[in-house]
């Protein structure tokens, strides 16, 4: 196709294009490569790169193989296994680990007929909201280089915010489809527990706290693929209220003007938020109200605080299981230097929690799912700032000398009850959770609950607003989203520096 702008299109436009026979799918995914090559040496999004099978399979490409045919993505590197590829999770203790099979969110991607051509950076187990892996090194944020893209999916935003791929695999477990998306401008829904597909070496991820699905630049393209990952998987621990319809279809179809919208921008855990977040959302409720919806300033009923606690138990807990099962990889049992100081030391706080308190946070869980349910009842939809902070500089957040030798004497000691007693389970929730305070509460609850980019900084940087929904309420979320995208305050996510190059 002559003056064919591969940047420009959305997933949804360029299988538009391939079905009208105005394109190829060889022609896409090289215009693809192109872009990867051209912007990746700077922004770090793409680890590990397939070109040579993405362009065999782009030859064998039919518009008959699936609805989004010839279209090329990337998959995070964390849990969207494809057989025989490395699969690092960010670790160098699975620098040599390839897929034994392709997962079954891989299986439905390839159905739909994308076209893999690489893998995404994350943070060493996606553990972090930001992604600056020792084994792999930062992903920049196209928008301003010394600045994080978020995490843990922060490669897969960052090749989407600029213009590497029009869609990524990303999920979220606390906030990392999120977390990105609001920093580098994007669209990003978490899905309700039990939406997406999680096997088959798993029936739950993050005790079900995490969900797959996708980053997207726009609204209809994080629709049409979550029809397409929208699946009964009978071997699930969890399933998903049922939804019959078609997501994409949803956006077509007007909201009821009597929607009930609560926000707060108040943290749920007491912190700080800075003003151009919570101005974000103030402008947010303005425009809601000027488009007719019923806006009441109203906080959440669950306790932050609790659901903070329950959160990090998991989080401990979870990461103590994933370094015992390093010995089925490593041969051994796994030691601190095989991997970074802040997983050795969520490792050791999880090893030192016990199985009370692991049983306790779930109860907090329920207790908060519960709770919530009630205020769905009462409020179609939750807003608040997807983030309290602005992203944070690249290296800015990461542990100092000090606190590295701490974790390296006492985890030589395996005392981790004491690093308990020692405070540094606070200091751990203030630094982490204190930016990004209000996306951890959906995945407690299995609701769900998108970014969506509709503020700025001071300093230039996208600003994301999150709205949550009852569980099963994607459509609902969708529709919103879809209406917000039609108004001038939606941020152009092409006006980045990087999406303008070539």
């Amino acid at each position: 196709m002559k003056g064919f702008s591969y940047k420009d299109y959305d997933a949804l436009g360029i299988a538009e294009l391939i079905r009208a026979k105005e394109i190829t799918p060889s022609e896409v995914v090289n215009e693809a490569i192109k872009r990867i090559e051209l912007l990746n040496p700077e922004l770090n999004a793409v680890i590990y790169k397939m070109y040579e099978k993405a362009e065999a399979a782009a030859k064998k490409s039919h518009i008959t193989d699936g609805p989004l045919a010839g279209v090329p993505v990337l998959l995070k590197n964390m849990t969207q296994e494809i057989e025989g590829e490395p699969i690092t999770s960010g670790s160098k203790a699975l620098k040599s680990y390839k897929a034994e099979r392709d997962t079954n969110f891989v299986k439905r991607l390839r159905e739909a007929g994308l076209l893999f051509l690489g893998q995404t950076n994350v943070p060493e187990f996606s553990l972090m909201g930001i992604t600056e892996p020792q084994l792999h090194g930062a992903t920049k944020n196209p928008w301003h280089t010394e600045y994080t893209p978020g995490g843990s999916s922060g490669g897969a935003a960052a090749a989407v915010a600029s213009g590497m791929v029009p869609v990524a695999g990303a999920n979220d477990g606390g906030g990392s489809i999120r977390i990105p998306a609001a920093y580098c401008g994007l669209f990003g829904l978490k899905p309700t527990r039990g939406r997406t597909p999680v096997g088959p070496k798993a029936g739950r991820h993050w005790q079900g706290a995490s969900v797959d699905h996708v980053i997207t630049r726009t609204v209809r393209d994080s629709a049409a693929i979550l029809d397409m990952l929208n699946i009964h998987e009978k071997e699930a621990a969890f399933q998903a209220p049922v939804f019959n319809g078609s997501y994409l279809d949803c956006l077509n179809k007007p909201l009821d003007g009597r929607l009930k919208i609560a926000f707060s921008i108040e943290s749920p855990i007491g912190t700080e938020v800075h003003s151009d977040c919570a101005e974000a959302v103030k402008q947010t409720a303005v425009l809601l109200e000027g488009m007719g919806y019923h806006i009441e300033e109203k906080n959440a009923p669950a306790d932050g605080k609790a659901i903070a606690n329950a959160y990090l138990t998991m989080y401990f807990g979870e990461v103590a299981a994933s370094l015992t099962n390093l010995e089925g990889v490593l041969g051994r049992k796994a030691k601190s230097s095989d991997v970074e100081p802040s997983t050795w030391l969520l490792g050791l706080l999880g090893r030192a929690t016990s199985a009370e308190e692991f049983v306790l946070s779930l109860r907090e869980w329920d207790q908060a799912a519960f709770a919530m349910e009630g205020f769905q009842e009462e409020y179609d939809l939750y807003m608040t700032p997807a983030t309290a902070y602005p992203p944070a500089k690249i290296g800015e957040l990461e542990l100092k000398s000090l606190e590295k030798l701490l974790i390296k004497a006492v985890g030589s000691f395996g005392m981790g009850s004491l690093l308990k007693k020692s405070g540094i389970v606070d200091q751990i929730a203030e630094q982490s959770l204190k930016r990004t305070p209000f996306t951890q509460l959906a995945n407690l609850t299995g609701q769900p609950a998108m970014s969506v980019p509709l503020g700025n900084t001071a300093e230039g940087l996208p600003a994301g607003v999150q709205f949550s929904a009852a569980r099963g309420r994607e459509d609902l979320l969708l529709q919103i989203a879809a209406e917000l995208e039609k108004t001038e305050s939606w941020t152009d996510v092409k006006e980045n520096d990087f999406f303008r190059r070539g």
